[in-house]
């Protein structure tokens, strides 16, 4: 029989083999990790877009509202080669062109690269956090063993088999286990290979990690309830990370239309895109994918470009302007409910398969 008592809840001092995402951006409010960890999962905070002085505060308001274990999720990934000139005014016309109607100027186009990475790293350190989450790649050698010489728990995504056994090395503690039909940034390592990043699936993906692996292994790509939280187990998972589901969530910092796009699609309504960050995410298709015809400038300076439209899309109440980060396992994902409700959902639905 398997034990939804895993050792991911050993190692990370959690009831529940469930790790909420860390979704940057604003999706992940202090509410919603708190109400995760209060509820037996892990919380996180998806801070990678976080000025330090930003993830500091967001670290006070998440201890003033739990007590328990959470994890916060940076991106480990340098800076690409700054665009020239031409690049950038083609991207900026393209934008200009799309966002016409939302009121868009050239002043909103911004092409900045600011890395606060030491600085938010630092930011972990002095706060103590329980877990430090990596995106995109490993955090360097004298950082792993700071965050090791302060008690300090690592997890980090992979999306193959290679990068898996680097993160092992590296000294991770728990590997995420990525699979192409994840919502969101895909965390390969390496796009030169994988222009748009490994495209392997969690479920074939995550046994053959366990097999070359010591350490815990967490699902993340499709997984939304207990029938996937009990297949993940079964393909020698230690437990999930889910991202969309909870972005349905009460307690998420979506926008009302994002949310709503989230209720009204299906598994085939999502792809992978550039288009929005120049980083490969997957996402349900609007009209900005379907008009971005131009290639995109690469990470950050897409992603500083795009959030003029973005933010115009909000203030207009326009889904189809918005980066609408989601997985394929959609069609179960059609109403808001609690951080809190969800994990028992999910939790019952496991037993009643595995218990």
């Amino acid at each position: 029989m398997i034990s939804l008592k895993t050792k991911l809840c050993t190692l990370l001092n959690i009831e529940h083999p469930i790790i909420q995402a860390g979704m940057a951006g604003g999706a992940t409010t202090p509410e919603l990790i708190a109400n995760v960890s209060n509820a037996g999962g892990l919380g996180t905070l998806g801070a990678a877009y976080m000025k330090p002085e930003d993830i500091k505060k967001a670290i006070h308001d998440i201890r003033k509202l739990t007590a328990k274990p959470f994890s916060v999720n940076l991106f480990c990934v340098e800076n690409s080669d700054k665009p020239g000139d031409e690049e950038k005014n083609i991207v900026k016309n393209e934008l200009l062109r799309i966002g016409r109607d939302l009121g868009v100027s050239e002043l909103d186009i911004k092409f900045n690269a600011a890395d606060y990475f030491d600085e938010q790293f630092q930011v972990l350190i002095d706060e103590k956090v329980p877990i430090i989450s990596t995106a995109f790649g490993l955090l360097p050698e004298e950082k792993v063993k700071q965050a090791k010489e302060n008690g300090i728990i690592i997890t980090s995504m992979i999306t193959t088999v290679e990068e898996a056994i680097l993160a092992e090395e590296n000294g991770v503690d728990i590997i995420i286990v990525q699979g192409s039909d994840a919502g969101g940034h895909r965390g390969t390592f390496d796009l030169s290979k994988h222009k748009n990043g490994a495209d392997v699936g969690t479920f074939s993906l995550v046994p053959q990690v366990a097999d070359n692996v010591k350490i815990p292994v967490v699902a993340a790509g499709g997984a939304n309830d207990g029938r996937s939280l009990a297949a993940a187990l079964a393909l020698g998972a230690s437990g999930v990370q889910i991202g969309t589901r909870f972005l349905s969530s009460e307690e998420a910092g979506i926008h009302k239309a994002y949310k709503q796009k989230l209720f009204d699609s299906k598994e085939d309504d999502t792809v992978i895109t550039k288009v929005f960050s120049g980083r490969p995410a997957r996402g349900i298709l609007n009209t900005f994918i379907e008009e971005f015809s131009m290639d995109p400038l690469p990470y950050p300076y897409q992603n500083t470009a795009t959030k003029s439209i973005r933010g115009a899309a909000a203030k207009n109440d326009d889904g189809e302007y918005m980066s609408l980060w989601a997985g394929q396992n959609l069609r179960p994902v059609v109403k808001e409910q609690g951080a809190a409700e969800i994990i028992e959902e999910i939790m019952d639905g496991a037993r009643k398969i595995l218990e």
